[in-house]
């Protein structure tokens, strides 16, 4: 029996404006859509373009208070091909949230409180 990484989620309560963030911060576009039926919840999934992995927004309509995302212990990472320019435009956005110099990482936040590691590629 085998698995592999398919998705990962995050419930958004503000969904066009998680949206233009993950496309601004992160090139992510969407792949594809789940609209339910009854109007109660909308599921995004958003690419890089490069793997097969998506991040999956769920957005739930009757959701109105920020979701209690613990003490922010976990996190979603992702590698970039230039370190130096992500910063940069992440600084820019106001999006930096937590940098570890020693280790050549930072964080970003998302607009619902959720952080994203920024790795460089190892070369």
């Amino acid at each position: 029996m085998k698995f592999k990484f398919d998705h990962y989620n995050f419930n958004v309560l503000d969904l066009e404006r998680s949206l233009s963030f993950y496309r601004e911060a992160l090139g992510f576009e969407e792949v594809r859509r789940h609209n339910a039926e009854d109007g109660s919840f909308i599921l995004v999934y958003l690419g890089d373009k490069e793997t097969g992995f998506t991040l999956e927004l769920t957005w739930l309509k009757d959701r109105k208070e920020a979701y209690n995302l613990g003490e922010s212990e976990f996190h979603l990472a992702v590698k970039t091909d230039n370190f130096q320019d992500a910063h940069e435009h992440h600084k820019k956005m106001g999006c930096i949230c937590y940098e570890n110099e020693a280790m050549g990482i930072y964080f970003i936040m998302d607009p619902d409180g959720y952080w994203i590691e920024i790795v460089p590629n190892k070369k």
